[in-house]
């Protein structure tokens, strides 16, 4: 009987790894994703390769500071940042909050854009019936084994499908791969932008947050921890990949690819009529896994504040899945609302990493762990990188 109970044990905490993983990969890869990657391609081309492989290293150096972090203190980002400074976890909670609450609005249109691609069903209700998918995933009995089996099925749906569109593309695979070693154009802005888009806001504590509710957490699940990260990393690094060789063949091909919506137009002019049925399966899947990364990780930030927030969690959530839900039926995508919260929201990964990288080497917080000297290089680059391009971002908009 013992046995069976530490096998049920161990599936369970395999699950909750590869499910963290998969929450954040799918939390990266929303509406704002595949039109990024698509226009990215189109400027870069096949030196966009290297764009996604240095993206892929700085990533994986900002996801495995935090979550180690996370994973070695035992709490969640903003009780490390009151702790660290006071004052400084409700700054951060509410950076988070208003960040996700904003790309959330964007992420329920982009699930009803997928389900009228699919289905010709009209968009509004398409956003209806998605807000309705994700409630119930968060009022199942089991939601976190739920959220988990959810955004695992959907993001190997999202990677087969695209792999199918490769296919049918035809990309240069020669060329795409030596030059994502050696490049022919750079663009600094693409990188730190893919950094921001897989790694910013809500997305750099989906997983972290989601093991420490599997109750995985201490030194001793380090191993854990890290390949949970980094496999969230290389999962969404596949789909960025995979989409950018969808698009290199599709230009390749000399077809023109629709500026309004070059995602969709790709794997129509890839695969004609079906591709485009494709495209709305993998925006649907896409924007309602982002629905639900940024529900989950954003209640996660305001839940510890006060025992009755904990006890209403599903209701909290559920409230800003409708929230987000009204708000997108009755004003539509507000741009200038979701342009001035996606500038603030480019601030919170050098905010979030710096706090959690002062707290690796605070004693009382993480007692005698040592941290490793490389994620800390890694992590201060990324600080860097970030806050420069965030600042200027914001320059420009005031201006």
């Amino acid at each position: 009987m013992q046995n069976v109970k530490q096998t049920t044990h161990k599936s369970s905490a395999r699950s909750a790894i590869l499910g963290a993983a998969f929450l954040m990969a799918t939390s990266a890869i929303g509406p704002g994703f595949l039109t990024q990657t698509a226009v990215f391609t189109q400027s870069l081309a096949a030196s966009f390769g290297f764009v996604i492989l240095i993206s892929v290293l700085l990533d994986i150096g900002a996801q495995m500071n935090i979550w180690r972090v996370i994973a070695v203190t035992e709490k969640r980002a903003q009780i490390i940042a009151n702790e660290l400074l006071p004052g400084m976890g409700y700054l951060l909670s509410t950076l988070v909050v208003v960040g996700g609450l904003a790309f959330n609005i964007g992420n329920i249109g982009g699930s009803g854009l997928g389900l009228e691609v699919m289905t010709g069903l009209d968009p509004a209700y398409g956003c209806v019936i998605s807000c309705i998918v994700a409630l119930i995933i968060f009022w199942y009995k089991e939601a976190g084994k739920a959220i988990d089996g959810f955004t695992k099925v959907l993001g190997l749906l999202m990677i087969g499908l695209t792999c199918y569109i490769v296919w049918k593309a035809s990309p240069p695979m020669g060329a795409a791969l030596h030059r994502t070693l050696i490049p022919e154009n750079l663009s600094a802005t693409a990188i730190v932008t893919l950094v921001g888009g897989t790694v910013g806001g809500y997305i750099s504590f989906a997983g972290g947050h989601r093991l420490l509710d599997a109750g995985i957490k201490g030194e001793a699940q380090l191993p854990s921890v890290n390949r949970s990260a980094v496999s969230g990393i290389l999962i969404t690094s596949v789909m960025r990949f995979l989409l950018f060789l969808c698009v290199l063949g599709v230009m390749f091909m000399g077809l023109p690819i629709d500026a309004q919506n070059p995602a969709a137009s790709v794997f129509q002019q890839a695969a004609g009529n079906i591709g485009y049925r494709f495209f709305g399966v993998v925006m649907w899947s896409a924007a309602i896994t982002s629905v639900v990364g940024a529900a989950y990780t954003s209640v996660s930030f305001i839940k510890t504040f006060h025992p009755w927030l904990e006890k209403n969690e599903k209701a909290i959530i559920s409230a800003f899945i409708i929230f987000s839900t009204t708000i997108y039926l009755f004003i539509g995508n507000p741009v200038k609302i979701l342009v001035t919260v996606g500038a603030l929201n480019g601030l919170i990964l050098p905010i979030a990493l710096a706090i959690i990288l002062l707290a690796a080497y605070k004693k009382r917080l993480v007692n005698n762990y040592q941290h490793p000297l490389w994620l800390t290089i890694t992590g201060w680059m990324v600080v860097t990188a970030m806050t420069i391009m965030s600042g200027l971002t914001i320059y420009k908009w005031l201006n």
